[in-house]
């Protein structure tokens, strides 16, 4: 080491090495947690599908996980896209991030009334955009009834102003996102709204 107006400096090829081991700590702490949030999202669906077989065998409240506060309660279809959603019980921020949710207080799935199903626009239903009227949707209950519907409607609506009716004489299937897509800021007001009716 050298003395430079009386203080210790390091050597350029010492700093420039701990500057380095400091710059790929930092990269790989990035990384992982760029690989985490998938890793956990794809152990969440593993463990959601798991608990709907349990659900479809008979299990009631089927927990995908001991701590969780939610089951699944159907299995939704869309064969236009080639997916499918476990969507489970309790339309909560913390169920969201799992998996598409019922909301309390709307119709279950399949019975007379409006089911909302809610999720989040850049993951789950991030699809529903490729979604058009006349496409066809299935939602299959635990109990093993399932009921096809096909979209009529696609509306955006701003939550601010208005709400979703709840009554229906008809079992309608609603499904609820953010709006737009592609927006920066999660949490805007608008609403991209999928209504189905039964075939």
């Amino acid at each position: 080491e050298s003395e430079v107006n009386g203080i210790a400096a390091l050597p350029c090829r010492r700093v420039g090495g701990i500057v380095l081991a400091a710059l790929l700590i930092g990269g790989g702490i990035e990384l992982a947690a760029g690989f985490w949030i998938p890793a956990k999202a794809s152990l969440a669906q593993h463990l959601l599908e798991n608990a709907w077989e349990r659900s479809v065998a008979g299990e009631r409240d089927a927990r995908p996980w001991p701590w969780a506060d939610t089951a699944p309660l159907a299995r939704l279809d869309a064969p236009k896209l080639g997916r499918s959603w476990i969507v489970v019980s309790g339309a909560s921020g913390r169920n969201l991030a799992f998996a598409p949710a019922h909301m309390d207080g709307s119709a279950m799935p399949g019975e007379r009334g409006v089911a909302v199903v809610a999720g989040h626009r850049d993951t789950h239903f991030q699809a529903l955009q490729a979604l058009t009227i006349g496409d066809r949707l299935a939602l299959e209950r635990s109990d093993g009834r399932r009921f096809e519907y096909a979209i009529t409607a696609i509306d955006i609506v701003d939550s601010d102003r208005a709400q979703l009716r709840l009554d229906a004489s008809e079992s309608i299937l609603t499904l609820v996102t953010c709006y737009p897509f592609d927006a920066r800021r999660a949490g805007g007001p608008l609403r991209y709204v999928l209504t189905a009716r039964p075939r």
